[in-house]
């Protein structure tokens, strides 16, 4: 599970068996968890984050969309 980005607490990563799905990125810190879709950014499934925590979360994988989306597409079609 490569991780793409960390920023402050949070790692943002996928899994190498994520190929099927839509662009998404992990993020995790501690034990909390999210799943976002990229494309449109929008949230897919969260366990733990309360809502301003998880506005947190979309507002950098919408800064850092460019980035998490070269980094999806570099690894699942090389």
């Amino acid at each position: 599970m490569p991780t793409v980005l960390r920023v402050g607490p949070y790692r943002f990563f996928f899994f190498a068996g994520d190929r099927l799905e839509p662009p998404h990125i992990h993020v995790e810190r501690e034990d909390d968890h999210a799943k976002v879709w990229l494309d449109p950014v929008r949230l897919q499934a969260s366990g733990g984050f309360g809502r301003t925590e998880i506005n947190r979360i979309l507002e950098l994988v919408r800064e850092h969309s460019e980035l998490l989306l070269e980094a999806w597409n570099g690894y699942f079609t090389d």
